[in-house]
């Protein structure tokens, strides 16, 4: 007589009834996001019909559904406003500000933290390696007021601190804020100056989570301290730092407003206009609110289209990318 075989089949629960019991047993996770989803679609979303704007005569007492197109009455014309800031001689300046002072800020401030990191991931002294990192951290949580002021009291050209030290040297003072080319390294200088100790908190939590055994076995291979960090711990913190690299590239065109705006002065303005600054005179000085929405709008496009870039680029060298 033939053995019949008989397979066992595995219970499988119904979809609906596994997704209800993972909703229960997760519940607190889910109600964590409720405010941050909430945020997003009351400050982020909602907004982005305003967008529109840029394609109309703005008129503040009209519903946005009835202002008229950009244009004048005989012909419309939709992208009035993108012409006209492309035609603005300050706009141009402003674009050109901004592309360069990010860039800069990304070649001079992106390594940063990441040296940083490594250097602190090789302190022995458990002591030491937390004042130092306390010490670092601590300008993140200044204003850009606060900074520009202290720039103020130690960079001014007769007084500052700095300058009547290298007078007193029998130097000549330097125009760190006066100076266009000067203030651009003051300006670069002070945003690493800000960020490095924070964001190096990522960086070292990713350090954190590599395998001791390769150090171990880097060590039985004969590898110093210096061939560790360089074939083991910056290998290791790889995937993150190119997550944050195209991260970094989607604000080539951005910018916060505060940082330019209390740096600034009258003798470095050619330098020192910037997108969000020049979005700020325009729009709010001037009440041009269709041109600004425009300029925002196109600031968004290209953001947009270096991250996406980015993120295909390192995607095609076999890297994880965002998504």
């Amino acid at each position: 007589m033939a053995k019949e075989t008989v397979k066992a089949k595995k219970f499988v629960a119904p979809k609906s009834k596994f997704n209800k019991t993972y909703f229960k047993r997760y519940w607190q996770l889910y109600a964590l996001l409720l405010l941050p989803i909430i945020y997003l679609i009351v400050f982020k979303y909602l907004p982005m019909r305003y967008i529109i704007i840029a394609f109309k005569e703005y008129k503040l007492n009209t519903p946005l559904s009835k202002m008229p197109w950009a244009g004048t009455k005989a012909q419309t014309d939709a992208l009035k406003y993108f012409k006209m800031a492309f035609k603005d001689i300050d706009f141009k300046r402003a674009l050109w500000n901004t592309v360069k002072l990010n860039l800069l800020d990304l070649i001079m401030g992106f390594p940063a933290p990441i040296i940083f990191a490594l250097i602190l991931n090789e302190l022995c002294f458990k002591r030491f390696k937390k004042v130092v990192q306390t010490i670092a951290y601590m300008p993140h949580f200044l204003s850009w007021v606060i900074i520009a002021s202290l720039c103020t009291q130690l960079l001014a050209p007769t007084d500052g601190l700095i300058n009547q030290l290298v007078t007193h040297l029998g130097g000549k003072s330097i125009p760190f804020l006066d100076d266009p080319s000067h203030w651009v390294g003051t300006y670069v200088g002070a945003g690493v100056w800000q960020n490095f100790g924070w964001g190096s908190i990522i960086y070292l939590a990713s350090i954190a989570g590599i395998n001791t055994e390769l150090y171990e076995a880097a060590s039985v291979d004969g590898a110093g301290r210096f061939k560790k960090m360089w074939h083991v711990t910056l290998p290791g913190i790889k995937p993150t730092i190119v997550v944050l690299l195209i991260m970094n590239l989607g604000y080539i065109m951005g910018g916060g407003f505060e940082r330019p705006w209390a740096m600034k002065n009258n003798l470095v303005i050619d330098v020192a206009e910037v997108i969000s600054t020049y979005v700020y005179k325009v729009g709010i000085q001037r009440l041009k609110i269709s041109l600004t929405t425009a300029v925002g709008l196109f600031q968004s496009v290209v953001g947009l289209f270096f991250l996406l870039t980015a993120n295909t680029i390192s995607r095609k060298l076999g890297e994880r990318g965002i998504w």
